[in-house]
C-alpha cells in the first residue's frame, strides 16, 4: 500500500507542476527574476518535502502547490495590469554606463564588482570597456550592451575594410590598485603608465576606477569623477 500511496503521489505531484508550469512555465525560465527563481524553488521543495512526510496526505500536495501556483498567476497578472506592482516584482534595468562612462555608484547599489561587468561585458563579445556606449543591468541578472558606433561589427563590413590584427586588452588599474603583473606583461613599467596618465590629467592611481591598455588604440582611463 505504501508503495501505491507513493505512486498516487507522485503523479499527482507531477501532472500539478505540469500544468503550473504549462501556464507560467515560459516566464519562469525565460524572463526569470530573483523573485520568479525563488518562487520556482519553493513549489519544487512542497512537492519534495510533501512526497517524504508520511503524515502528509494526498489532498495536502494538491492543495499547496494549486495555491502557490495560484499565486504565481496571480502576482504574474497583477504586473500585467498595474505597473508599479510590475515595477516592484520585477525591478527595472540599471545603468552601469552612460554615454561610455561607468556609473560607479549604480555598480555598488547593484552589488557588482568590476570585475563581474568586465566578465559579463566579454560574455557579450565585448572586450574592452572603451567599446561600450551604454550597458544596462537588466532585471533578471544580465547586461544589455549597445557599443559606440565605430565599435559596432557592421561599419566594417559595410566599407568592406581589410581585417587588421586583433589584440585583446589589457587592464592595468582597475578601483585605484596597479595591476603589475598586467603591466609588465604588455613590456611597460611604472615610470611609463604615470607619463600616460599624465596626458590624461591624472596624478594617482587612487582617483582611477579603470585603466585599459590596447595595441594601437592607446591607454583608455576613466577617474571617479
Amino acid at each position: 500500500m505504501k508503495w501505491v500511496h507513493l505512486t498516487v503521489e507522485l503523479v499527482t505531484g507531477f501532472v500539478l507542476l505540469f500544468l503550473v508550469v504549462k501556464v507560467a512555465g515560459k516566464k519562469l525560465i525565460h524572463q526569470i527574476s530573483p523573485f520568479t527563481f525563488i518562487s520556482a524553488l519553493v513549489l519544487g521543495e512542497l512537492l519534495g518535502n510533501a512526497l517524504y512526510d508520511d503524515h502528509v496526505h494526498l489532498w495536502y500536495i494538491i492543495y499547496s502547490i494549486s495555491l502557490w501556483g495560484a499565486l504565481l498567476l496571480l502576482v504574474e497578472y497583477m504586473s500585467q495590469k498595474w505597473l508599479p506592482f510590475r515595477r516592484l516584482s520585477e525591478g527595472k534595468p540599471t545603468a552601469l554606463i552612460r554615454n561610455g562612462i561607468i556609473d560607479y555608484e549604480a555598480l555598488k547599489k547593484s552589488r557588482m564588482t568590476l570585475n563581474q561587468l568586465q566578465s559579463l561585458l566579454r560574455q557579450n563579445e565585448t572586450f574592452s570597456l572603451r567599446e561600450v556606449a551604454f550597458c544596462y543591468l537588466e532585471a533578471n541578472g544580465t547586461i544589455s550592451v549597445l557599443k559606440k558606433a565605430k565599435y559596432q561589427k557592421t561599419i566594417r563590413e559595410d566599407f568592406q575594410l581589410p581585417p587588421h590584427p586583433v589584440h585583446v586588452p589589457v587592464t592595468l588599474i582597475r578601483e585605484g590598485q596597479l595591476l603589475i603583473d598586467e603591466l609588465h606583461a604588455i613590456g611597460k613599467d611604472e615610470q611609463w603608465l604615470n607619463e600616460q596618465l599624465r596626458t590624461h590629467g591624472v596624478s594617482s592611481y587612487e582617483d582611477v576606477i579603470i585603466a585599459e591598455w590596447l595595441e594601437g588604440d592607446g591607454l583608455f582611463v576613466q577617474t571617479y569623477s
